[in-house]
């Protein structure tokens, strides 16, 4: 396992051998995914307990770069989930980037986790490939699996929705590079609809290398505006994928929790 993190994250440093163990034999989780022999993916849990509720917090999930997009990662998630289940789990909990397209994709469209915090800076200055440079803000992904969010994920969604003017937190557009700006946040507490969209780069990686202070404008803008509206007991239920070629943005859909499909 260490040496496919190695190959995944770039790092030299990996998860000691003993904390893994020690963390399996007290209510935590390895699942590992194997191509004639070879490990291809992992991912590692250990136990948490934030006062209320025992959970289970999923610290990493990686697959081989070779390997990717091949639905490893979700077969691991839900094999987690089942696993999770018998050990009398309700919650699965962990953190990702809310600039990541992919991520949030499979987290919250694919798997039917929500977000309701945010978390700045989590993991201080990250040196791996993905991670440099920019803030490490993060998203807390609630995984609430014995929900029927969860359990009617694949045929319970808001895809038919759609960004207008009534519903944005924030107008952008395509500066002269190709790249998206944020042109205006929209920071409103008053009549405002059911659900509202908040927009990300398709490719924050690639903003990165082109123009680093766009991406990091993009990290402090996107931070304003969730944190804002989390504070104001919004949270994020769905993901709408744009399907435009020639818009580079996704949305994260943040609901009031007024509607009767958002029931968890």
């Amino acid at each position: 396992m260490n040496e496919l993190e190695k190959i995944i994250w770039g790092m030299d440093s990996t998860i000691p051998y003993h904390q893994t163990i020690t963390a399996v034999k007290n209510g935590g989780l390895i699942l590992g995914a194997y191509l004639d022999n070879e490990l291809v993916g992992f991912q590692y849990s250990f136990a948490g307990f934030d006062g209320k509720m025992s959970y289970l917090c999923s610290h990493m999930l990686g697959v081989h770069p070779k390997y990717q997009h091949l639905g490893i990662g979700k077969m691991l998630k839900l094999m987690q989930k089942e696993e999770a289940l018998k050990m009398g789990y309700r919650l699965i909990t962990w953190t990702f980037d809310p600039l990541e397209s992919v991520n949030g994709y499979f987290n919250i469209r694919k798997l039917g986790a929500v977000g309701k915090k945010y978390i700045e800076n989590c993991y201080e200055q990250m040196e791996d490939n993905l991670n440099t440079g920019l803030p490490s803000d993060r998203l807390l992904a609630e995984w609430w699996i014995t929900s029927t969010h969860v359990e009617k994920r694949e045929n319970n969604n808001l895809q038919h929705l759609l960004p207008d003017k009534s519903n944005q937190t924030a107008y952008w557009a395509v500066n002269e590079k190709g790249l998206p700006i944020v042109k205006e946040i929209i920071l409103s507490n008053h009549e405002l609809p059911e659900y509202l969209f908040v927009p990300i780069p398709i490719n924050i990686q690639e903003i990165k290398k082109i123009d680093f202070p766009l991406a990091l404008d993009w990290r402090l803008k996107t931070r304003q505006i969730l944190n804002y509206y989390f504070q104001r007991n919004w949270f994020i239920i769905d993901f709408w994928k744009e399907t435009d070629k020639n818009k580079p943005i996704n949305y994260y859909i943040l609901s009031s929790g007024k509607g009767g499909g958002d029931k968890l």
